[in-house]
């Protein structure tokens, strides 16, 4: 399995989870085959020292839905960092991903480092 580390240090958060999300598929690679799962493991390190640009941190709301009457709830990605930053940027890999059975085996191979 080939390992390729990258370091977060000063870089947005949207643009280092896209530039993961292309690692995890293997479209780098010149043999890339959309059915063909890549065996590439991507370990984050410096995760703490992201930057966020604009108004990002009070701005930006997340939602969750239960299911039941008015059980939505929202976050706003500032709690959501304090919380575990490591969960925001998984999740916001996760959402880059394509939405078929392969993703759940995709994102397996996202190794965050603190």
């Amino acid at each position: 399995m080939e390992k390729i580390t990258v370091d977060a240090t000063n870089q947005s958060l949207g643009r280092l989870a896209s530039k993961i999300a292309v690692l995890l598929r293997g479209k780098h690679l010149p043999a890339y085959q959309p059915n063909v799962l890549p065996q590439i493991e991507v370990n984050v390190k410096n995760i703490s020292k992201v930057k966020f640009t604009g108004n990002k941190l009070k701005g930006k709301i997340y939602y969750k839905y239960s299911g039941y009457h008015s059980g939505i709830t929202s976050r706003t990605l500032e709690q959501r960092w304090e919380k575990d930053p490591a969960e925001v940027l998984k999740y916001s890999v996760y959402r880059m991903l394509p939405d078929n059975k392969t993703r759940n085996k995709i994102i397996r191979n996202l190794k965050i480092i603190n």
